[in-house]
């Protein structure tokens, strides 16, 4: 399995700062190439969400560089994935909050994070950026932790309903603001010829499933200057659409 990568931030329309960070790269291992992605968007209600979110990027992508090429050395498993992020994502929501109290503010962050391997994928998730698969149909592999989800699960609120409630943003928890956190994560086959986007809610909010299935489709992201040219397209979309909040996405590409 190859992979190839593509990722882009934008400010939008209306914010003074970008309270988005992400991080993408290819490594070579001794069990051959993996990709590794991380995505957090800083809680635009709380202080300098920009910090929170860039901190917690900057701890995973360091568990990249210096523990994932000691786990390549045995069989990857399940659990040391696990178990390894969930105590990253802890030590992190402790760091992030004891930094808070210190300086008399609240600040937080969202994360989505994946490693694919040569045969797998393994997701964490923590508030309610995302992570899709693009194949022969679009799916959403996460799930949003947010009041409306949580509503809409319970059969107390639409879908349609859901997407334009005034509370369509708040969150059950996040990195650094919550004192008990319960992080999703997945494990899953990775399908060849199929991208894997990490987004943040900015980039999804005005713009249609179907229009993602249709720009960021594999069948046509065969290189990174397409894919360039398609997240553009779409980024540009809602800010024409006057989406207000920064617009951040990142795409692996299986092959």
């Amino acid at each position: 399995m190859d992979y190839t990568i593509w990722a882009r931030t934008d400010i939008g329309i209306k914010k003074t700062i970008n309270q988005d960070s992400l991080s993408v790269r290819v490594f070579d291992t001794v069990q051959g190439k993996m990709a590794f992605a991380v995505l957090c968007d800083g809680m635009g209600g709380l202080d300098r969400g920009e910090l929170a979110s860039a901190t917690v990027v900057k701890a995973f992508m360091n568990w990249a560089d210096s523990e994932l090429p000691l786990l390549c050395y045995y069989p990857l498993g399940e659990n040391i994935i696990r178990d390894q992020w969930k105590d990253l994502v802890y030590n992190q929501n402790a760091k992030i909050m004891k930094y808070g109290q210190r300086q008399g503010i609240n600040l937080g962050t969202t994360i989505v994070a994946i490693l694919l391997t040569q045969t797998n994928y393994y997701i964490i998730n923590v508030g309610d950026s995302r992570i899709y698969e693009i194949a022969d149909k679009i799916m959403q592999i996460t799930r949003d932790q947010t009041v409306v989800a949580r509503e809409v699960s319970l059969g107390k609120m639409t879908p349609e309903q859901a997407k334009r409630h005034p509370k369509r943003n708040v969150l059950l928890q996040c990195v650094g603001a919550s004192e008990v956190l319960r992080p999703e994560i997945c494990f899953g086959e990775i399908k060849k010829d199929a991208v894997y986007m990490l987004c943040s809610d900015g980039f999804r909010h005005e713009v249609t499933p179907q229009e993602l299935f249709t720009y960021l489709n594999p069948k046509y992201l065969t290189n990174s200057r397409v894919m360039k040219k398609h997240t553009d397209y779409l980024i540009e979309l809602n800010k024409k659409r006057r989406e207000t909040d920064n617009i951040s996405v990142v795409l692996i590409r299986s092959s």
